[in-house]
């Protein structure tokens, strides 16, 4: 009738299939994570730690570095 399994893959195909999707999903979920850890700042960090950052990098001079830790503490 052409119902047997036995001369084709058979349900090993759809268990292919299976292992295939989930090995995709898992490659995109690990892209995701990865992109969004390095490319996102902390949402944890408090304001001065942004204000101690800022004057690392030299975005900010030292009286305004000051003025800004007054400010915020």
């Amino acid at each position: 009738m052409g119902w047997e399994f036995d001369n084709g893959m058979g349900w090993w195909m759809l268990f292919g299939a299976i292992l295939f999707m989930l090995f995709w999903v898992s490659m995109f979920w690990l892209f995701l994570q990865a992109g969004w850890r390095n490319g996102r700042p902390d949402q944890d960090d408090s304001p001065l730690q942004i204000a101690k950052r800022r004057y690392a990098r030299g975005e900010i001079s030292k009286d305004q570095f000051e003025e800004l830790r007054r400010d915020l503490t």
